[in-house]
């Protein structure tokens, strides 16, 4: 089964629609402007192990901060990677550990979220 075509993300209050672009060996998603894309990856380890990846990688043009009259194309990307043995875990179990994780960043306004980026250990 695969993800729905076409998926969404909202960034900043603004919703961005992402077309499927590839399906074999990884799904892959983009905006109409190319700025916006989204990965699905699924890989299996020798050592008994699945790694699943969901990203999204995020460019802009912006003012190059030395030459003012210019601009450039600057990206960033974010990925949420889960390593997971074939067997010992359910995708309930791996479920809750994620939901876990995701209410611990977003708690209180995203403080832990925005502490993380901002590069305290």
């Amino acid at each position: 089964m695969a993800f729905a075509d076409p998926q969404s993300i909202t960034v900043n209050s603004v919703a961005i629609s992402l077309p499927r672009t590839g399906l074999d060996p990884v799904g892959s998603f983009a905006s109409a402007d190319g700025t916006m894309v989204e990965t699905i990856a699924h890989t299996n380890s020798k050592n008994n192990r699945v790694r699943r990846q969901l990203r999204f990688d995020y460019s802009k043009i912006a003012a190059d901060p030395l030459i003012s009259a210019q601009n450039i194309k600057y990206s960033m990307s974010a990925y949420l990677v889960v390593d997971v043995p074939v067997t010992g875990f359910t995708v309930a179990e791996a479920k809750l550990l994620l939901d876990g994780m995701m209410t611990y960043l977003t708690a209180s306004s995203g403080s832990k979220l925005t502490q993380f980026l901002g590069g305290e250990k």
